[in-house]
């Protein structure tokens, strides 16, 4: 079983971090590079917006990376947001001995 990570930087961190700093890259130069606008790239580097399937390969292109690696760390980023609210979940364990639900008759 694969450990996670524990509490894994949002991706756009990591996106400022490893690729526009040690460029000197400003958010509007990388942001016209990668064919967005600023404000979605701003987004992204402040941790409100997630890293979608096509920007992931917007920044494999533009920083010769792969696009799972951007969609990996958006996946455990997401995933440890998400164990942070197990406990608040609302939710019955199934089993093989559960009691199957009523069929509903239209």
């Amino acid at each position: 079983m694969k450990m996670r990570m524990h509490n894994p930087p949002h991706p756009g961190e990591t996106l400022r971090q490893l690729c526009l700093d040690p460029l000197h890259l400003s958010v509007t130069t990388a942001a016209e590079a990668l064919g967005v606008s600023r404000k979605t790239l701003s987004t992204i580097l402040n941790g409100r917006a997630g890293i979608s399937p096509e920007m992931a390969i917007r920044l494999s292109i533009a920083f010769g990376t792969s696009a799972e690696s951007w969609l990996n760390q958006q996946l455990q980023y997401d995933l440890w947001m998400a164990e942070k609210r197990r406990k608040s979940l609302t939710v019955t364990r199934l089993t093989q001995f559960s009691r199957a639900a009523q069929p509903t008759k239209l």
